[in-house]
């Protein structure tokens, strides 16, 4: 088998010959080294590769585990880029920022010590925007990650270097992380799936502040389903150090998802009714991919969303920019880390200290009523729709869209607005390839969940890849 062979396998049949011994893990690091050499620099999605005679070795010492009869687990021998805000001991971890081009952590975080645990050998990071902010990724550390179908355009974030090494089939699986749409808005961009879990399946550790941080989730990227959910089985599960981890067993990730009964209802939420501005295409799109569905045995119906959009965005202005004060005080006390913060940081840092308390209960009070709201819905419906994007891929020098169909965008994140409602209710939401524009700019379609239905909402997003050829498309340069 030779290396592009290699590198087309699915990560479910990638990780079985490795076990099998159909494939050495050395065989399979020497494949997706040479497509990181050979993609890499026109692209930047993996930042801070370490080392070829380092990895080499790994994948030398996971192949005499296997000869000795030692399977560590789902992920042995695969090569894995980590997202640049994930603690990884001995690599270095810049979060994207000037701040911290040099720090080396000494501890991964929990979802890095899983994955390693599997037997993943982390052959670098990927690219993000600074701190993770904003859904363009690109840093003055490392420079902007570009679109695996377009280069000239950008490649959507936070998790833009993870879903353009996936694309670009440098890494079979990839994890991520999503605050306003981060797993979600590059998956749409890149054309893979990417998977926000529910608020609690994939525990967060270490982190300052374990009860009031409940946006940013950890969760797989993949170009499968199957891949997507059994990379879950790895990172799912509970921890004690994590209060609000839920204590399920992730083990039922790993098992069939082609038993999703027939019948079942989806809530087309669109638009919102006109309130959000959609470029040309994304919604015909969109409606498409539904259409898939339809044929599969689901019912589609167009759903009011019968909460006023603009309480949703002021709790979420609110709510996230007294997070992300918090989590970067230190930064911005010190001048001359301040000074190094994009402008868009500054920005969100100063909004959130100027939030009072009394104005974090009342977002947290309407955030209550948004989730009680959701639950009306589900009464109706079974899964909720909408566009994962409002715009296609940008211009890559681009850092944020100003205006969308006409209309302007008055923060660096309003152009994502169609991502925060699942955000703010903790509902578990897969982004699923719909198709490219006529310039051949990818997008994809957040199919929503109940509260706690992470298998129910993977189940979905496995009928319709059967009926969607999408998702079995490589980037030409790829």
């Amino acid at each position: 088998m030779n290396c592009d062979d290699i590198v087309a396998l699915d990560a479910v049949t990638l990780s079985a010959v490795i076990r099998g011994r159909e494939l050495s893990c050395a065989e399979v690091m020497r494949a997706y080294l040479a497509r990181v050499e050979r993609l890499n620099p026109s692209f930047n999605a993996i930042v801070s590769l370490q080392p070829r005679e380092r990895l080499l070795a790994q994948a030398d010492e996971r192949d005499a585990q296997l000869a000795r009869g030692q399977w560590l687990g789902w992920m042995h021998g695969m090569p894995l880029a980590v997202k640049d805000v994930a603690l990884t001991a001995g690599i270095t971890t810049t979060f994207g920022s000037p701040i911290y081009a040099a720090f080396v952590p000494e501890v991964d975080s929990l979802v890095v010590e899983r994955m390693r645990v599997s037997g993943a050998i982390l052959i670098g990071k990927t690219n993000v925007p600074e701190f993770g902010l904003g859904s363009q990724s690109y840093n003055a550390v490392f420079g902007a990650t570009r679109n695996a179908w377009a280069p000239q355009m950008c490649a959507g974030g936070s998790s833009g270097g993870a879903a353009v090494a996936l694309a670009l089939r440098m890494i079979p699986v990839a994890d991520g992380s999503d605050m306003g749409g981060s797993l979600r808005n590059p998956a749409a961009f890149n054309n893979v799936f990417g998977f926000r879990p529910s608020a609690g399946r994939v525990p967060k550790w270490p982190v300052p502040e374990s009860f009031a941080e409940q946006f940013a989730i950890e969760g797989p990227m993949g170009r499968t389903v199957a891949d997507v959910a059994m990379l879950l089985s790895v990172q799912a599960g509970y921890d004690p150090r994590a209060p609000l981890s839920l204590a399920e067993d992730p083990a039922g990730f790993a098992g069939s998802l082609d038993v999703a009964p027939r019948g079942l209802r989806i809530g087309w939420l669109g638009d919102l009714g006109g309130h959000l501005a959609m470029q040309s295409g994304v919604l015909d799109l969109c409606r498409a991919g539904l259409a898939r569905l339809v044929d599969a045995g689901c019912s589609v119906e167009d759903l009011a969303l019968g909460f006023d959009p603009e309480r949703l965005w002021s709790m979420w202005l609110t709510l996230r920019s007294v997070l992300v004060a918090g989590a970067r005080s230190q930064d911005y006390a010190d001048p001359a880390r301040r000074a190094m913060l994009k402008p868009e940081a500054r920005w969100e840092i100063e909004l959130g200290r100027e939030a009072s308390a009394q104005d974090f209960y009342r977002a947290s009070a309407e955030r209550s009523a948004w989730y009680l709201h959701t639950l009306s819905l589900f009464e109706r419906v079974d899964f909720l729709a909408l566009p994962s994007a409002q715009v296609f891929p940008f211009d890559v020098r681009t850092h944020w869209p100003r205006e969308i169909a006409g209309r302007a965008m008055d923060t660096y994140h309003r152009w994502m607005e169609v991502v925060i409602g699942p955000t703010l209710a903790g509902l578990p939401a897969i982004s699923v390839p719909v198709g490219f524009s006529p310039e051949g700019l990818p997008m994809g379609l957040q199919l929503v969940g109940k509260p706690r239905a992470d298998l129910e909402v993977l189940r979905l997003a496995r009928r319709y890849e059967r009926s969607a050829p999408w998702s079995a498309l490589s980037p030409a340069s790829g």
